[in-house]
């Protein structure tokens, strides 16, 4: 556990009682505050008190008196769509509103790293896509390469339940924009922006919001080093903004959608190869596609920014090519989980955006498509130009004739159910055919959240499988 400084003796509010708000409440307790806990659900407040809490209804008139912060948990609005009452009644008593990662940067570093050779190190990772199979990509180069690292944030584990990193150590971290923008500390060594597409817009109040959220871990959290994906305008900004001059090498600029040129440091992918140039010279290449946990371009830009941060971090080319190829994906993420009569069943749940499903869609030719859901804002445009790639969609969710509205003249059938999709899509695959679930849609409206659904696919493609075994 890191427990948090500067609140010895203080009353610290925590909102919010999940993973991350638990977290909080701990780390503050270790670190000498007095912690006022409080959640609308009730089951929460009983864990709470299991652990020896005391419940404060900070819901109630002047309940944040004397509070020297209030710590919110991520899923709680701080200001789009409109700020949660607890919030607003802090900003009213001067309170300040912080999360666990702000807690994290300023408890993390103590007076013990003095006597360490080499420091531990702090990658953070954001951005709209990708950034879980980064994080995780980074932490696996790095076990495989014998260094200390550990996973936490938004993946893995709370980031105030890791274990102090001692000498050499990392601690990689999955970043969202509701964690980025709220926290008043952020101070990485190594930050990563893999890309952006709309997502989360109500919380934000727009794109241009969203982009600011997180904007923030660079330019108020100094990085000594920025790895930027440009194969957006935003990407290309941000990168423009954190230089200082085209040879600076503390940017390291990737893309997944061809030649990067210029002085400066560049990972890119092209053609399924990975390329690393430096002072307008190519200083290594590797070849991603045979690499079975890292399928698609959208892969292989997470592959370009797994490398650019081992790189940083001293990894010869060798040693992360083989990390490369022995990584087997994340649940959920393009994650491969059958293959019968040579069709591919695919499961990306995670795909809760028409950007992501896209790029699964680029992944793949000759596909079974398993979509729908719950909409987000953004529309579904974004799929418009893989579709051509869909051999036949069948549709999911409670509003499944709505979305199918969506696909025009591609082929597909209203499902409805996991399991009548399913066994459709895998009555009708040929060999070569690949089965995927990617659903460009939020999984709220039939299941609790994205790894329900994607277990459920799982279930229901073994399900179909032993049913052919049976008939045959």
């Amino acid at each position: 556990m890191i427990a948090v400084r500067g609140y010895e003796g203080e009353r610290v509010a925590v909102l919010g009682l999940g993973r991350s708000g638990m977290s909080a409440a701990r780390a503050l307790r270790a670190g000498g505050a007095e912690v006022l806990p409080w959640d609308d659900g009730e089951a929460a407040r009983d864990k709470a008190a299991a652990e020896g809490f005391a419940p404060v209804d900070l819901t109630r008139q002047g309940a944040l008196q004397g509070c020297a912060a209030l710590i919110l948990s991520p899923g709680i609005p701080h200001l789009y769509p409109a700020p949660n009452r607890v919030v607003a009644a802090a900003w009213a008593a001067g309170v300040p509103v912080d999360n666990d990662i702000g807690l994290f940067f300023r408890s993390l570093a103590t007076g013990d790293w003095d006597i360490y050779d080499t420091p531990p190190k702090v990658i953070a990772v954001t951005g709209s896509n990708g950034k879980s199979t980064t994080a995780a990509l980074i932490h696996h180069l790095l076990t495989e390469a014998g260094r200390a690292s550990q996973l936490a944030g938004n993946i893995g584990r709370g980031v105030l339940d890791i274990d102090p990193p001692g000498e050499g150590g990392v601690v990689v971290l999955e970043l969202s924009s509701y964690q980025t923008d709220l926290a008043r500390a952020l101070t990485p060594d190594i930050a990563v922006f893999t890309n952006l597409s709309p997502d989360h817009l109500d919380r934000h109040g727009g794109l241009g919001g969203y982009f600011a959220a997180k904007r923030r871990l660079f330019v108020e959290g100094g990085p000594d080093r920025a790895i930027i994906g440009v194969d957006e305008d935003e990407g290309r900004y941000l990168a423009n903004q954190m230089a200082e001059a085209p040879a600076d090498d503390r940017l390291i600029r990737i893309s997944a959608a061809g030649k990067l040129s210029g002085p400066g440091w560049s990972v890119f992918a092209r053609k399924g190869f990975l390329a690393e140039w430096r002072k307008g010279r190519q200083v290594a290449s590797l070849d991603l596609r045979a690499m079975p946990g890292l399928p698609g371009a959208h892969n292989h830009q997470n592959a370009c920014a797994a490398y650019a941060a081992a790189r940083c971090l001293g990894l010869a080319p060798k040693v992360i090519e083989k990390g490369l190829t022995s990584f087997q994906g994340l649940p959920h993420r393009s994650q491969l989980v059958a293959e019968a009569g040579g069709v591919r069943f695919v499961n990306d749940s995670k795909a809760t955006n028409a950007d992501s499903a896209a790029r699964a869609l680029a992944a793949f030719s000759r596909i079974r498509w398993i979509c729908g859901g719950l909409e987000k804002e953004g529309g579904l445009g974004a799929l418009a130009p893989h579709l051509g790639n869909v051999a036949k969609a069948y549709v999911i969710g409670r509003e499944a004739a709505g979305f199918a509205l969506h696909l025009g003249d591609t082929p597909h059938e209203v499902c409805t159910a996991m399991a009548t999709a399913v066994a459709r899509a895998a009555a009708e695959a040929q060999p070569g055919d690949t089965v995927l679930l990617a659903p460009a849609a939020a999984s709220f409206d039939q299941y609790d959240n994205f790894e329900r659904r994607g277990e459920d696919f799982i279930a229901e493609v073994a399900r179909a499988l032993d049913a052919t075994n049976r008939a045959t």
